[in-house]
């Protein structure tokens, strides 16, 4: 099977309330980047009453975008995908605004503990200052004035990552986990492979028909493309077997190989992705290291 077919066709009308299914608006803030694309989207959902998914980052134009487009509306949730800084800094400052209930699987945690002096390369990147008014568990639910959210915990590219199904729809908010646009990064110890992959799985058992992402335009066939993020994910777990095979021992030596023709900007976040294959494939027995898998560390096949 082939890799994903990556849809990069998309516009963000910054700051403008887009209209993207029955009773869903999305507003993008003009925060383009080699991870955010051309911009985080926040989605709000219902009409009179109304919740909003992802506020972002702590931007002005955006802050007041988002006003603009719920005036004469009651907010009576804001829910969180996950705690990256492109995704709920502004949240502080609606639920001030409007005075709603922010949800959410719970504060940023990484997704196991740091090694001896390890450091987490993501830190900065994290909003360590978010806590829910409401954590909400795997199945959780809200809601409001003609819609439900169902709350489907999906790991990996964070520990507290969630996607929100609209109930009755067949509208997933998938957030950071899918996108059309490009993969998720999976970075070590922020995120973790296994539970990426599993989740990928959790999604393929629904029957969603349009997934609408934190970042890009949306994916309009969902099953199909899970199986080709499978497929990718398993196609980068090879290559780094058959660069250990071809006498490769380090992280770098992989990326310079695997990477070849990736964004040198993005070749930090490579290297984070192949240390995530190899905790997974370390956990599966097929690869060891000396001490705990790291950047820096040596590693080699099991033999």
């Amino acid at each position: 099977m082939q890799g994903p077919d990556f849809d990069l066709d998309f516009k963000p009308a910054h700051g403008e309330r887009v209209t993207v299914a029955d009773g869903v608006e999305r507003i993008t803030v003009n925060n383009p980047g080699p991870f955010t694309f051309h911009g985080t989207n926040s989605y709000i959902v219902g009409r009179r009453s109304v919740a909003v998914i992802d506020p972002g980052p702590e931007d002005e134009a955006h802050f007041q975008a988002l006003m603009a487009a719920l005036a004469g509306r009651e907010v009576t949730h804001i829910a969180v995908s996950h705690t990256h800084r492109d995704h709920s800094p502004l949240v502080r400052r609606l639920k001030e605004a409007t005075g709603a209930v922010v949800i959410g699987e719970g504060p940023h945690r990484a997704a196991r503990p740091l090694h001896a002096g390890e450091t987490n390369p993501f830190a900065e990147s994290s909003d360590m200052e978010f806590v829910p008014d409401i954590a909400l568990r795997d199945g959780g639910r809200i809601e409001g004035d003609g819609w439900s959210l169902t709350a489907i915990a999906t790991p990996g590219h964070t520990a507290n990552h969630m996607a929100f199904g609209l109930d009755g729809t067949g509208i997933l908010f998938s957030a950071d986990h899918v996108m059309a646009w490009a993969t998720s990064i999976v970075a070590p110890p922020d995120g973790a492979m296994a539970d990426y992959m599993a989740s990928l799985d959790k999604l393929l058992s629904r029957d969603d028909r349009l997934y609408l992402p934190g970042h890009g335009g949306p994916v309009s066939e969902p099953p199909a493309f899970l199986r080709a993020l499978k497929a990718h994910r398993k196609m980068r777990e090879r290559a780094v077997l058959e660069r250990l095979r071809a006498g490769d021992r380090k992280i770098p030596d992989m990326v310079k190989a695997i990477y070849a023709s990736t964004d040198p900007r993005l070749h930090g976040a490579a290297a984070l992705s192949v240390l995530a294959h190899i905790e997974d494939l370390i956990e599966k027995g097929r690869i060891e290291t000396d001490g705990p898998p790291s950047l820096l560390g040596e590693y080699r096949l099991v033999t």
